[in-house]
């Protein structure tokens, strides 16, 4: 299986995903993108695409690969009682639990999401009808099967398994629950009303609701942990309080403990958690002053402060200021006196002004956690917090304000997230790799199954290829005559073409070979001195798109009688243009030249020329060629 590193976000990629998505609906984006390439590597593998943009190319025209891509990338490894410790645990145990806390005759619900081919959904179907008995079982239970790969769906509607999907099951359940027809075996008819199969896409749509059991295992591991806190908080809504959650043995749940407290780590059971989490708690700083304690010591403790203090009285002016807030906040003792409005501090926080009215308005506190102040090319951060004071003389409070330097700590808290980050990461790499061994130790066990039955298929077609290998050893010396008989007859073309290019070379006329399509087949060497055109840049281009000092579109009409074979095919345009004045003067048989032209050599100088063609006839009556001779007969040039 090969490997894709990830390194980043793939533009080539992503659009694909995006594709999917507004195409057939199937969202992808959630999903881990090293298990997504890997998948869809594979199938590119397969069709010997090297690019994204290609399969995309494919996918556009071929509306069943989009079938098949699914395939691949969900793979839908399910069977009955898969992990057999986990289903006997979830018999004895968890649904005993779960039935016991409700009422006679109220409903019981079930989703078991991801259900592929049904198996998992029909498992549980066993489990309860045991527990509750056929009758009440249809009376009261309902089991929502969904997944997203709607082939795996319609196989499940039809609840038919053959007898090797049945092996895990116990041969009196098989005899209770299972009818035989045919070469399968179908679930009874009237429990499978009570199991209903559906597409829930888990990132997009909606949960099931009000459920006592929820049933997911090996699906959460495809999804990046931002998908998966989504879908667990899904869960979380659909569960009733109470509910049990099971997973697949490579699904930890570790970091997700508000949600579901583990009642059986090992077998991966889980119930909701009774509360999500508390709210935060606003600790307020309480003060006081001791009534032996002077004026002056309190002023003295209240200006040393390490805590940066301003009081604001009832007109909005500042009325104190300590030695901390003028180093950090740039107000001082001078100050003093004026409109807080005027301030740059009151200036740059306009919440920190707004706070000081609710205060005077509603004599309470007021606290404002990590706001952002800059002061001398220095960011810091503050948790402020607004005291009223004893009111004045017009009922007014004055408000005291105090500054918490939180910078250390915010800078630590940020220190914290990028180490909880790092531990996500290598957890979800640490995930990533048992998901790899899970679905590796799926895929092995699978192809040890295939392997046995292909195994026996060996064994009957070993016997038949004994049988032909006699044949086939008598056939292979009838092929090495052949092959010796085409070696020599190989040997011999080889012969006559170098024979044909010797002759061909050995012209002293320049001599082009031309198609049907007048395509230049052939160019020798007299052709490439008259012209400048090598044989590699004139052939296979068309002969009157050639670049060269010949006046191709006179020598037309008769090439192209001699493509008809010397038919009349042309009209008194084309015989009058075969006839020159210039003919006479030929060196070569009349009834041999067809045109004699004047043309400008590769050295740019103007020759006469003597066009011959004739054409050329092939076996095959559906081909036709011509070949053209050229002749110079003097040089004009000056």
């Amino acid at each position: 299986m090969s490997e894709l590193v990830d390194e980043g976000p793939d533009p080539e990629f992503e659009q694909l995903l995006e594709f999917l998505k507004e195409t057939r609906g199937f969202d992808f984006t959630g999903y881990k993108r090293s298990s997504l390439r890997r998948r869809i590597a594979r199938r590119m593998q397969q069709l010997s695409f090297t690019g994204i943009d290609e399969y995309l190319d494919r996918l556009q025209v071929d509306q069943e690969e989009f079938t098949r891509l699914f395939n691949t990338v969900l793979i839908n490894v399910t069977g009955f009682f898969r992990d057999h410790d986990s289903w006997v645990h979830l018999q004895h145990e968890v649904l005993p639990r779960l039935l016991s806390a409700l009422r006679p005759g109220e409903p019981v619900r079930v989703w078991s999401a991801g259900c592929a081919s049904g198996e998992e959904a029909y498992g549980l179907a066993i489990l309860l009808a045991e527990a509750l008995g056929p009758e009440q079982f249809r009376e009261r239970v309902k089991i929502y099967g969904t997944d997203v790969d709607e082939d795996a769906l319609a196989t499940a509607r039809q609840a038919a398994y053959t007898d090797k999907e049945l092996e895990p099951v116990p041969a009196e359940w098989r005899e209770r629950y299972f009818d035989r027809n045919g070469q399968r075996f179908v679930f009874r008819p009237d429990l499978r009303r009570s199991v209903i199969f559906g597409r829930n896409d888990l990132v997009q749509d909606a949960p099931i609701s009000r459920l006592d059991l929820l049933v997911c295992r090996n699906t959460l591991m495809y999804l990046n942990a931002q998908t998966q806190a989504q879908v667990l908080a899904r869960f979380h809504f659909a569960l009733k309080p109470g509910g049990a959650l099971f997973l697949g043995k490579a699904e930890m749940l570790l970091s997700h403990a508000r949600l579901f407290v583990p009642t059986d780590l090992k077998r991966r059971f889980f119930r909701k958690a009774d509360t999500v989490g508390a709210a935060p708690t606003v600790i307020e700083p309480v003060y006081s002053t001791s009534a032996a304690a002077t004026p002056r010591i309190e002023d003295e403790a209240l200006m040393s402060s390490p805590v940066a203090a301003l009081a604001v009285v009832p007109d909005g002016v500042l009325g104190l200021a300590n030695r901390r807030a003028e180093t950090q906040l740039g107000v001082s003792a001078r100050d003093v006196g004026r409109h807080v409005g005027e301030l740059e501090l009151f200036a740059g926080l306009p919440e920190l002004a707004s706070a000081v009215d609710q205060v005077q308005q509603q004599r309470g506190s007021v606290a404002l956690h990590e706001v952002e102040w800059t002061h001398n090319n220095e960011t810091l951060h503050f948790d402020i917090q607004l005291v009223p004071l004893p009111a004045g003389p017009r009922g007014v409070a004055s408000v005291a304000v105090f500054f918490t330097d939180v910078s250390r700590y915010r800078q630590l808290a940020s220190e914290l997230e990028h180490a909880h980050r790092q531990v996500e990461s290598a957890y979800e790499q640490l995930q990533s790799t048992v998901e790899e061994l899970e679905t590796t130790n799926e895929e092995l066990q699978s192809t040890v199954e295939e392997l046995e039955t292909t195994n026996e298929e060996l064994q009957s077609t070993n016997e038949e290829l004994e049988t032909m290998n006699e044949e086939l050893q008598s056939t292979n010396d009838e092929l090495q005559s052949i092959n010796d008989e085409l070696r020599d007859r190989t040997s011999e073309l080889d012969d006559t073409n170098d024979f044909l290019q010797a002759v061909l070379e050995s012209l002293r006329s320049g001599v082009v070979v031309v198609d049907s399509e007048l395509m230049v087949q052939a160019w020798n060497h007299r052709a490439a001195d008259l012209w400048g055109l090598r044989s590699d840049e004139a052939v296979g281009r068309h002969l009157l798109n050639l670049d060269i000092g010949l006046p191709t579109d006179r020598i037309r009409p008769i090439v192209r009688n001699a493509l008809t074979d010397g038919r009349s095919g042309t009209d008194g345009e084309d015989r009058a243009l075969s006839r020159t004045d210039d003919q006479t003067d030929s060196p070569a048989p009349a009834e041999r030249v067809a045109l004699t032209v004047e043309a400008i050599n590769r050295r740019g100088r103007t020759v006469r020329i003597a066009i011959t063609v004739d054409p050329l006839r092939y076996r095959d009556r559906d081909r036709s060629g011509a070949i053209i001779i050229m002749d110079q007969l003097d040089d004009l040039a000056p």
